[in-house]
């Protein structure tokens, strides 16, 4: 199937100033060249499309009828980015366009590309590795600058270069280690694991600072999942409008307003929260309304954030009573709204509470930076800079990384317990083996697909 000619259309096929047709493979030009022409004097000419230029002329169907006035360009392999011809048309914006276009190119011999087949034949054929490859779906999906440019640090080849430095240090020891074993009348046992025992902690350092940078990595790609929770009428849909700074929830003065969960990303100074708006939570009669709470707690157990807030303007109820003690274990912002009216909130018996709470007025636009100055206290140790840290933002990388380090592990205690060398070169090897990974330089098939079906149609 990779030496086959793919095609796809490579943008948003709606309403917009332009679409792009992609083609890429062998048979590229051949296509291209038999539906592209140009008119002059009426009479329509084929053209010769020289590499690396646009031309300008038309699309047309089997019949010769001009689908469309469009401009064609043509790279030629290898230097592009699947490392295969590509040719790609821009047509007029709109569905009708680009759908004749694409099923006219099918019929001179392309078949339609799968997901994420463009970047996955990049990959295949080496002009990224696996690591780079990801970087491309996760710059698609960012939703905030830092969870971006952390991506193209990840395609530029920044991890790439550390996951294979560190890989080739492990192969120099496996190198010595095999000499050691094949001729030991030229090397020292002592010497030998002295080096990889000096290595292993140096690698296994390098790792543990990768690791802890996941989490941090994780919510720049993901954003804080957080759930704004309290009892009805509280001012739970009004904090999560003033966050989003629309009116994305319905507001009312009638409790119960909210009946199903509500959730939206927002970008806050850097901070990306997914922020979840949930039904009041109190007992109730009404089976919908029911339903809608159990949804909020069940949200509750899956945040990383609760949001708790406090009505300023009544003293504490059975219902915040019981929404504290459900969110005990969890990482909380505590909020007291509505501070534009008469206090008559009592929290001395929750000191703790008490001490770290929040005051805020939504109707007054009053308090945001102090929870976002709190988000960043309790989510990000230190000064993060985006630019310059080597921050992991994937889930498979994480696991891998561990699993490196494991084996690593086992390297040290096996070389404090004594054991021979032969022992050491295993871990060694599962070691390589989990970061080559990593970079795809061992990979099944079967994770590939699953990588690049993550990926859209033309991409």
């Amino acid at each position: 199937m990779n030496s086959d000619t793919i095609a796809a259309i490579a943008t948003f096929p709606g309403n917009a100033g332009i679409n792009i047709i992609r083609i890429s493979g062998d048979n590229a030009l051949n296509v291209a060249e038999k539906i592209f022409v140009t008119k002059s004097k009426n009479k329509k000419e084929s053209i010769n499309l020289k590499p690396r230029f646009l031309h300008y002329g038309y699309i047309v169907d089997k019949d010769n009828k001009i689908i469309d006035e469009v401009l064609i360009s043509y790279m030629n392999a290898p230097k592009t980015y699947t490392m295969e011809d590509i040719i790609e048309i821009n047509c007029h914006g709109g569905i009708i366009s680009a759908k004749k276009i694409l099923e006219t190119v099918l019929l001179h011999g392309c078949r339609l590309a799968e997901r994420g087949e463009f970047t996955k034949r990049a990959f295949l054929n080496g002009r990224i590795d696996l690591i780079q490859a990801e970087a491309v779906i996760d710059i698609i999906n960012s939703k905030t600058e830092s969870s971006h440019e952390i991506s193209v640090n990840h395609l530029e080849g920044r991890l790439s270069k550390e996951i294979n430095e560190i890989i080739e240090k492990i192969m120099d020891l496996l190198a010595n280690i095999v000499v050691n074993i094949d001729f030991p009348e030229y090397d020292e046992d002592e010497i030998t694991i002295g080096n990889v025992k000096e290595l292993s902690e140096t690698i296994v350092n390098k790792l543990d600072r990768l690791i802890k940078t996941a989490d941090t990595g994780k919510i720049f790609k993901e954003g804080i999942k957080t759930v704004i929770l309290g009892k009805p009428n509280v001012g739970k849909s009004s904090l999560m409008n003033f966050l989003l700074n629309e009116n994305r929830a319905i507001v009312t003065e009638i409790p119960g307003t909210t009946r199903d969960t509500i959730e939206e990303y927002v970008n806050i100074k850097g901070v990306p929260l997914r922020i979840i708006d949930t039904a009041g939570i109190r007992d109730t009669d009404d089976k919908i309304e029911k339903i809608g709470v159990e949804k909020a707690l069940k949200k509750v157990d899956e945040a990383d954030l609760v949001i708790m807030l406090f009505d300023s303007s009544k003293e504490i109820e059975i219902e915040d009573e019981k929404i504290l003690e459900y969110i005990k274990n969890k990482k909380v912002i505590y909020i007291k709204n509505k501070t534009d009216l008469e206090n008559r909130l009592d929290l001395s018996k929750y000191g703790n509470i008490e001490k770290e709470i929040i005051n805020i007025s939504v109707l007054n636009n009053q308090g945001l930076d102090e929870i976002i100055e709190k988000i960043s206290q309790m989510f990000f140790e230190g000064t993060i800079n985006v630019s310059n840290d080597l921050i992991i933002n994937n889930v498979r990388h994480k696991n891998l990384l561990i699993n490196a380090k494991n084996s690593l592990d086992e390297v040290l205690k096996s070389i404090n317990n004594g054991m021979t060398i032969d022992f050491i070169e295993i871990d060694l090897k599962e070691a390589i083996e989990q970061l080559g990974l990593i970079v795809g330089k061992s990979v099944s098939d079967d994770l590939v697909d699953k990588i690049f079906n993550e990926f859209c149609i033309g991409k």
